[in-house]
């Protein structure tokens, strides 16, 4: 079974976009949600600078956006996805993506939900000095314990022995100093803000007020939500669930088991792909893994999908 997974914010690099613009359709597609969004996606994704697609109301459409048009890259008919994916995942932002791709909004509707999630976290971010740090060794356990008693929030639970704080620099200051037994290092992450904690309470209320008007459809898809792993079968609890999560901590831990429990066997992580293809890694002892860094990386991601049978594949006699 083949799962498609997409990755969060802190995936993008300068220029990572360019290449994909040279492939038949992307330009165009890029350009119209570009104007969707009042935002030049393309601008960005090619010429933005580490400091600009830092920027979480940049970085969130920019990811939504390539994680959208590498996917459909994937396939000669879109249409195809639905037959030959048998589960779909993303890492905080990426869960718009992986919402998309299960058909349960518009890709246009979901690039104007990520862009207005993006500006409502930034306007959030910027209310106190915030920040996230990745622990690197330890246990999870003790180490989740040891956040809580400084004041701090597991806010991704990763699996394969990663954890990521969250809270203020300050209390952050005090945990570099302070780590929990067995953590080797922690490392400040480039991001804008303490996202998946209470420091984004004010982004679920402006988020909630975005979706409002949605018309969500039930997933086509097996649909795993980083919220608990759950797989979820309603469109209206994906949307709900997408809303909410922005305060809440990410739990990619429990979607990895969950993967398991399907019967995983291949794993492909859409542009720009890398970070949970090293996790399944570690995690996911014998599933074959392929990262979508660069338009060079599909005719093998096809022959893995080629190879790969799902369960909606068998059922429709494929």
């Amino acid at each position: 079974m083949l799962v498609l997974v997409a990755p969060g914010q802190g995936a993008q690099t300068p220029g990572f976009l360019t290449p994909w613009l040279e492939l038949p359709g992307v330009r165009g597609t890029l350009e119209a949600w570009s104007e969707a969004v009042q935002l030049d996606l393309i601008r960005y994704g090619t010429e933005g600078d580490a400091e600009e697609i830092r920027d979480t109301a940049v970085a969130q459409p920019l990811l939504v956006a390539a994680g959208l048009a590498s996917a459909y890259m994937l396939f000669d008919d879109p249409a195809d996805l639905p037959r030959k994916v048998g589960a779909l995942a993303g890492h905080s932002v990426g869960e718009l993506t992986a919402a998309a791709l299960a058909g349960v909004l518009p890709d246009e509707e979901v690039v104007r939900l990520v862009r207005a999630r993006g500006l409502a976290m930034a306007e959030a971010a910027a209310v106190t000095d915030t920040g996230m740090s990745a622990l690197l060794g330890g246990d999870p356990e003790v180490s989740v314990a040891h956040l809580e008693k400084l004041g701090l929030t597991p806010a991704n639970v990763n699996g394969a022995g990663q954890i990521v704080a969250a809270g203020t620099l300050e209390q952050l200051a005090v945990l570099n100093e302070d780590k929990p037994e067995g953590v080797r290092k922690v490392v400040p992450l480039k991001v804008a803000g303490a996202f998946h904690t209470h420091h984004m309470a004010p982004a679920v209320d402006a988020l909630a007020k975005a979706a409002e008007p949605l018309t969500p459809a039930d997933p086509k898809v097996t649909y795993v939500s980083n919220k608990d792993g759950q797989a979820v079968t309603s469109g209206a609890e994906v949307v709900a669930r997408l809303v909410g999560q922005v305060a809440n901590p990410v739990r990619w831990d429990l979607c990895m088991e969950t993967f398991k429990e399907l019967g995983v066997t291949a794993l492909i992580e859409v542009c720009p792909g890398g970070t949970l293809t090293g996790l399944a890694k570690r995690a996911l002892p014998g599933v074959r893994t392929l990262a979508l860094k660069t338009p060079d990386d599909l005719d093998a991601a096809r022959e893995l999908i080629a190879a790969t049978a799902t369960p909606a594949a068998d059922a429709a006699g494929a």
